[in-house]
């Protein structure tokens, strides 16, 4: 049997919350934080303000991914596996390539 995701205890605008989130996504995001020179709590709060605005129907680990794949897959559209800083919060997601 395989392994529960684990839940990540984040604050998003001054509110404790709780995220699935596995470690690789995890990672990825505290990475995203780390090079905006934001904490990860920050960070998750503008995702899930831009979701919210967007209408983007989901759950806030949803968002999360969906955030940390556009940054990767942006990155490597700039052809740069580590890649300059990330994209601002939304950007990429929900959008076909070359929009």
């Amino acid at each position: 049997m395989s392994e529960a995701i684990p839940k990540r205890s984040v604050i998003v605008a001054g509110h404790r919350t709780s995220v699935s989130l596995e470690e690789p996504f995890w990672s990825r995001l505290k990475e995203i934080a780390r090079q905006r020179n934001m904490s990860i709590n920050d960070l998750v709060t503008e995702i899930d303000a831009s979701e919210t605005a967007t209408g983007r129907p989901g759950n806030l680990s949803s968002a999360l991914r969906l955030h940390v794949l556009a940054e990767l897959e942006r990155r490597l559209a700039n052809g740069l596996p580590g890649g300059p800083a990330p994209a601002p919060v939304g950007a990429g997601i929900g959008r076909e390539p070359g929009a």
